[in-house]
């Protein structure tokens, strides 16, 4: 305990950044260190899962070091350890998890298991105090893009998920089509600002009447298709025009999915979680839309939106608050459900 508060010493692995954090509480972030491989992984156009656990491995505890320097505090200070366990990549999964139980097992504190999407959208109690659950979240990745109702700290129901390709992934692949590079939202959303977002008429896909799902590929082949054509013909399309019409199309669905899933359940809240969730257009249009429907838009500020060990510590504590201890023989589950 620290000044009467809970104190959590959080560990996050499950790709290719390594986090470790301290929170009080669950929402006051004594400290937040991140050790990221993007400049490791853009020599091969993305995370190699391999690279990425042995980065970990030698990374982890130095950055634990790291963490508990910067909140000034001991690891007997701390209360309970959290740590992701699933989902993402089994390798990198396995050392945070087999470091944070080297650290329970050596202290006799708890040890906390944490669903990665669980932290994503729990960044936004640490950036908003005010949070509450219920509300309605958007989690939007390089993995993931769902729809989720959530009713409680550690309630939630998935009403919507991607069917194949995520939206963070289907910027990847078309930053690749056009030579920009990796990762690739960051660049599109950039790249995009500077073309016109009807250029060219990606078709936008919204399934079957009422699903809530997502499908991605198909817009992803359309680009692919365009570039193809064009150049065939011997026209070299506009990079930036591309990327505007592509992120038009894709955001299009999301925003009209997320805000009606919203308005048809009574929520007068969303919130934003993810490491797109950062995109600037994703922001600014759901916000438009929720001023149309008197709905709250939240979402964190970006360095919470990336993977990271302060919303895994803010999801630990209010599962330990709810009992939610987790057994030294926990083991890391790459395709763990929400």
């Amino acid at each position: 305990m620290k000044n009467g508060k809970t104190v959590t010493l959080a560990i996050e692995s499950s790709c290719d950044e390594t986090a470790a954090a301290v929170l009080l509480d669950g929402r006051e972030v004594l400290s937040n260190i991140i050790s990221s491989q993007i400049d490791i992984h853009k020599l091969y156009g993305g995370v190699v899962p391999e690279i990425a656990s042995r980065h970990h491995l030698t990374n982890v505890n130095t950055v634990v070091d790291q963490a508990l320097e910067a909140a000034k505090i001991s690891l007997d200070d701390v209360d309970m350890i959290g740590v992701t366990y699933g989902p993402g990549l089994v390798g990198a999964l396995l050392i945070g998890l087999a470091t944070a139980k080297a650290y329970a097992l050596a202290t006799g504190k708890p040890l906390v298991g944490v669903h990665h999407i669980q932290g994503h959208i729990c960044a936004n109690y640490i950036q908003h105090k005010e949070l509450e659950p219920p509300f309605m979240a958007l989690v939007i990745s390089g993995g993931h893009t769902n729809i989720v109702e959530v009713t409680d700290y550690n309630e939630c129901h998935v009403l919507g998920s991607t069917r194949d390709d995520a939206a963070g992934e289907a910027y990847d692949k078309v930053a690749r089509v056009l030579g920009l590079g990796y990762p690739g939202g960051p660049l599109i959303d950039k790249l995009a600002k500077e073309g016109d977002p009807h250029a060219v008429e990606f078709k936008r896909v919204f399934l079957e009447k009422g699903s809530l799902d997502f499908s991605f590929s198909g817009i992803k082949t359309g680009v692919l298709n365009y570039m193809n054509s064009e150049r065939q013909a011997g026209r070299e399309p506009d990079p930036a025009d591309v990327a505007a019409s592509f992120q038009a199309a894709v955001l299009d669905v999301i925003v009209a999915k997320t805000v009606g899933a919203a308005v048809d359940m009574g929520k007068d809240k969303i919130v934003l979680a993810g490491g797109v969730a950062s995109n600037s257009k994703l922001r600014e249009m759901l916000r438009a839309e929720c001023e149309k429907h008197n709905i709250t838009l939240y979402y964190p500020d970006p360095i919470l939106c990336t993977d990271n060990a302060a919303m895994i510590g803010c999801a630990a504590y209010y599962k330990y608050k709810a009992g939610g201890i987790s057994d030294l023989d926990l083991d890391a589950v790459p395709d763990l459900p929400l």
